[in-house]
């Protein structure tokens, strides 16, 4: 059974507040890299390709283990299992920061990226086992502010620590800041944290583990790396192979369970109304990865600008993205459970109103810096508003027990959309584009890739709104 003091005692916003650095540093460590690479590839020698392999290696390794480490809280608890992760985690950053050779990096990157998984799903986990539903919504909206505070940071934060050289260390800090920030939760938050774990098993379906990363592995690999690696033949033997491992996968598990067993993912777990339909919403949510790649194209080779100038464009989605979610509570007073399809169909009007702003620019001229703003604003707001109403929506149909294991899934789905959409729609991007990248043909393909996103959004809240419309039928 769960510790069911902790439901009720006051001290549960100080574990949550301690478990939020599990779905802080995650983000933050994936874009702070980003403008580290000029001085990483100048001091270690790194190719372009060793640069990608800098990126992508933590990527790949956070995605397919995301539902591992969700199961693993489940099993031997998530207080116990986040403090693993969280040293496993220093320990990584300590690697990439002392790293004196390329290969050495890219280690640091993969073992930071396996410490990620294991430490993300647990503050996600842990607002559906310790706060009763009226607590919910404001746990979850804080989770949001925080985990696209990360993500909007990340490069501002990573460029301030490299310009400041303390030490003279220079890109390392970028790594090495991580350590005192551990530590302190390390010192502070062993003592205040309460387990959580629910006591069904105290295996691990090791095989579940293993077949599960070899399907998510043959999804996320060749959709990270096929693009920048001009889509080879392993990229598209490797996709083709996923849906047999999936259904592989989805066999032992069914198996396992029905004779007694505890599987990886438990499959009666994943009946519940809506639910599917909700991680279908998901995987259509993060289309808009793409966009900040593909923003950044249009404003330093259709406009000029420069890395610095086009980085700051970004700031007032920013600020959407952390009042989205703070707003949420507020919000539902007027929308209701209808929240998170507002708040995609919101996303999908910007994109929309970007289009317009953006084919009614004169070639070379820049469009209203005010517009550009409001409309990045929105967005922002839009993504923010639907995160924490997502989460939730898809959560709060499994049990307590799977919690772990549904707060993985939903954050490898998440990451799986940003894949997809960085290979999809950035491929469309690129095709439209062609071999004339001139002002004009630069615009015409950030159009077309725009207009894909505000597609893809608009169905998801569609999706969103009819399992909003049946919410009270499956309750």
């Amino acid at each position: 059974m769960p510790n069911t003091s902790i439901t009720t005692s006051s001290r549960r916003w100080i574990m949550f507040a301690i478990l939020l650095v599990g779905a802080f540093l995650p983000p933050l460590d994936f874009f702070i890299v980003n403008v580290a690479l000029p001085d990483i590839r100048d001091e270690l020698g790194m190719s372009a390709a060793g640069q990608q392999w800098v990126i992508s290696t933590y990527a790949a390794t956070y995605a397919v283990m995301l539902i591992t480490g969700g199961r693993l809280g489940d099993i031997y608890g998530r207080n116990r299992i986040f403090f693993i992760g969280l040293t496993g985690f220093a320990l990584a950053s300590t690697l990439c920061g002392l790293a004196e050779a390329p290969w050495v990096l890219i280690i640091g990157r993969a073992l930071q990226g396996l410490a990620a998984a294991i430490i993300a799903p647990q503050a996600l986990a842990s607002i559906q086992a310790i706060f009763p539903e009226a607590e919910k919504p404001r746990a979850l909206g804080i989770y949001g502010a925080i985990f696209g505070l990360a993500s909007v940071i990340g490069q501002v934060f990573g460029g301030m620590l490299i310009s400041l050289n303390i030490f003279g260390l220079g890109w390392r800090l970028i790594f090495l800041v991580n350590l005192p920030i551990i530590i302190l939760v390390l010192i502070f938050g062993l003592p205040l944290l309460q387990e959580t774990k629910i006591q069904r098993t105290r295996r691990l379906d090791l095989t579940g583990v293993l077949l599960s990363v070899l399907t998510l592995s043959c999804v996320v690999i060749p959709l990270i790396e096929g693009r920048e690696a001009g889509w080879p033949l392993w990229a598209w033997i490797l996709l083709a192979l996923s849906p047999v491992l999936a259904a592989v996968f989805w066999r032992y598990e069914t198996r396992l369970s029905a004779s007694g067993g505890e599987p990886l993912v438990n499959p009666s777990a994943l009946q519940a109304p809506g639910l599917r339909t909700g991680l279908v919403v998901a995987l259509l949510f993060y289309s808009i990865a793409a966009f900040f790649l593909l923003l950044s194209i249009y404003l330093q080779g259709a406009l000029g600008e420069t890395p610095l100038t086009a980085g700051l464009v970004f700031l007032p989605f920013g600020l959407g993205f952390l009042l989205g979610p703070l707003s949420t509570p507020i919000a539902g007073r007027w929308l209701g459970r209808f929240i998170n399809p507002v708040g995609m169909a919101l996303e999908s009007v910007g994109f929309i109103a970007l289009i317009i702003l953006i084919s009614r620019t004169l070639p070379g001229h820049p469009p209203s810096g005010v517009l550009l703003a409001l409309i990045l604003f929105a967005i922002g707001y839009g993504q923010g508003l639907a995160l924490p109403t997502l989460v939730r929506m898809i959560i709060s149909r499994v049990d307590k027990s799977y919690s772990g294991m549904i707060a993985g899934i939903v954050n490898s789905t998440l990451q799986i959309s940003a894949a997809l959409s960085v290979a999809v729609i950035g491929g469309i991007f690129f095709t439209v584009l062609g071999s004339r990248p001139d002002v004009s043909a630069i615009s015409s393909a950030f159009i077309a890739a725009m207009l894909c996103i505000a597609f893809l959004l608009l169905l998801g809240a569609m999706l969103s709104f009819w399992i909003a419309r049946r919410e009270p039928a499956e309750k």
